[in-house]
């Protein structure tokens, strides 16, 4: 009998496995958990080196607004990407417990990346036991361990599509452990009888995720169906008939298509039932910068492993300790593009469902990132975050065996390479965490703000949602743009739209001319509201006083 998504054939008599002493169970189960508190502390502290901008801000709003019973974010407008389902869940739970504040983000990054190292390593884990088992595990969760300080706005801060990779592997842990086979026996594969569920479990979190983010099309849906419906139609041309592991992965297939369809009227369900209203998503592409993308894909690329070579600081002003690190992580980056190289070459193979569609799920997603108007920096690479996590589990799939072999075969040489390797990525993990916290980016404004009892105001989009989260809701700051006239508007870019209201909120002041302010803010400012009472000069910004409501001047948009 051959079994679905493995290449060897199971022998008629499967003896069942011992039962595990349910002491060792429970030792296994404390070391887990141990092991998942050090990460998270490793993630927090290190997230914390960054400070928190108006992305993530915006992100807290919007879950404190749902905690507080608006759950469908009525009169919210959101960017092109709501993460309602995916990080708003997660930033409830913890606004719950700690309150309003930037820890929330930081906490949230931490606990998504635990997740992502502790899933992966389960998934490339797969039904192997033993030796090899461990092999596989721990290369994908290795790979994953130690971000490097250069990647910690894009992996550590605000959601930006890291933490849809979780409902993604979670997806495929279902798949993975509900195969479509009798285990022991000689009856053939019975799918609609056995996993008729999966495929409706694997839709309907498909399209719950598509919701959140709709980059679930590229490091999901698409992947698999195109792999899917691919397999099962060569299958059916090779063999000239239809049997039950192909009939399974065209349901696979045939489900992801469905949530992908439904999943893409999730924004305008969400308008018709008084919700959040979405931005429309960005597609452009800009193949006349395919060079220029090429080379920053790579880049990013690099960077995700924590292996970018070509950083222009590495032989520079980068302190000497992590260069070296670095250079280890080079070797975990080689082991990624090993394993897609491999993945790849298995699209059209009997066996594993998980590993071609991991390996088109990558390509798809630096292909579409090389060609997309995203690829200008390495800010830029959180469009395909997701390719971590998916060549963690691509290697430990098809490495972690080899590598376990190689353990064996040559000791000499390879296991003290090994343990070098391994002690390279806990010191860079080490060093991410001993990195020093810094605050808020616009928390010495928000304090200075609240000490002069200026509680609600208007500014750039930067210097807004950020000043909230970071004065804890003493101060309300709503963002603003210039229209063509130079007036001030609404921004409706990760905002609510009933905080300009003149007759429920009264705001007296206006940010201008600082840090990432919108070019001609104080000009735009007099022009709206005339000249102010008061002005003054704090932390490089200006800030303009009125002695009346501004938001009822505000011109509203067309």
């Amino acid at each position: 009998m051959t079994h679905v998504g493995r290449e060897q054939e199971v022998p008629a008599l499967t003896p069942s496995p011992a039962r595990t002493p349910a002491a060792v169970l429970a030792v296994r189960a404390g070391l887990a958990a141990l092991a998942a508190a050090v990460l998270f502390l490793c993630y927090w502290r290190q997230s914390q080196a960054v400070p928190l901008s108006s992305d993530g801000s915006s992100n807290v709003l919007q879950a404190w607004a749902m905690l507080h019973g608006n759950l469908l974010l009525h009169n919210w407008w959101v960017s092109d990407v709501s993460f309602y389902t995916t990080e708003l869940p997660q930033y409830m739970l913890i606004a719950a417990l700690t309150g309003l504040g930037p820890w929330v983000v930081h906490a949230a990054a931490a606990m998504t990346y635990t997740l992502l190292v502790l899933l992966a390593a389960v998934l490339a884990k797969g039904h192997v036991q033993g030796g090899a088992g461990w092999a596989r595990a721990l290369l994908a969760a290795g790979l994953m361990l130690s971000p490097q300080l250069g990647a910690t706005s894009i992996l550590l801060l605000s959601p930006d599509h890291t933490g849809t990779a979780v409902p993604l592997l979670v997806i495929w842990l279902l798949i993975d452990r509900a195969r479509p086979c009798r285990l022991g026996g000689t009856t053939p594969p019975d799918p609609p009888a056995r996993t008729w569920y999966v495929p409706v479990l694997v839709g309907l979190l498909f399209t719950v995720t598509m919701v959140g983010d709709s980059i679930i099309l590229l490091t999901g849906i698409i992947p698999l169906v195109l792999v899917g419906a691919g397999r099962a139609v060569t299958g059916l041309i090779r063999r000239g008939k239809r049997d039950a592991s192909g009939w399974y992965e065209l349901s696979l297939a045939g489900a992801a298509a469905a949530a992908g369809v439904v999943g893409s009227f999730g924004p305008r369900v969400m308008a018709a039932l008084g919700g959040y209203r979405q931005s429309p998503v960005g597609t452009d592409t800009d193949l006349s910068q395919l060079q220029h993308g090429s080379w920053v894909t790579l880049q990013g690329f690099l960077e995700l492993f924590g292996a970018n070579v070509f950083d222009p600081s590495f032989f520079g002003t980068r302190p000497a300790l992590e260069v070296v690190f670095v250079a280890v992580h080079l070797s975990g980056a080689i082991l990624a593009i090993w394993a897609l190289g491999a993945g790849l070459a298995r699209i059209f193979r009997r066996g594993e469902l998980i590993v071609p569609v991991f390996a088109v799920a990558i390509v798809a997603n630096l292909g579409a990132y090389m060609i997309s108007t995203h690829a200008q920096d390495l800010l830029g690479a959180r469009e395909m975050a997701a390719v971590l996590p998916l060549g963690a589990v691509l290697a430990g799939r098809l490495l972690g065996d080899r590598i376990a072999a190689w353990t064996r075969a040559a000791r000499r040489w390879f296991v003290p390479v090994l343990s070098v390797l391994t002690a390279g990525y806990l010191a860079a993990l080490g060093f991410g965490a001993a990195q020093a916290p810094v605050p808020a980016q616009s928390e010495p404004l928000a304090s200075w703000l609240a000490a002069h009892g200026l509680t609600r105001g208007l500014a750039s989009y930067w210097q807004a949602n950020s000043t909230t989260v970071a004065s804890r809701g003493r101060v309300v700051v709503s963002a603003v743009a210039p229209d063509v006239r130079g007036h001030l508007l609404p921004y409706l870019w990760e905002s609510d739209v009933s905080s300009y209201d003149p007759v429920r909120h009264y705001a007296n002041f206006v940010v201008a001319d600082g840090p990432s302010v919108w070019p001609g803010m104080q000009q735009s400012a007099q022009l709206t509201f005339g000249r102010p009472a008061r002005t003054y000069q704090v932390d490089g910004y200006t800030i303009l006083v009125w002695n009346t409501n501004v938001l009822a001047e505000l011109d509203r948009p067309a």
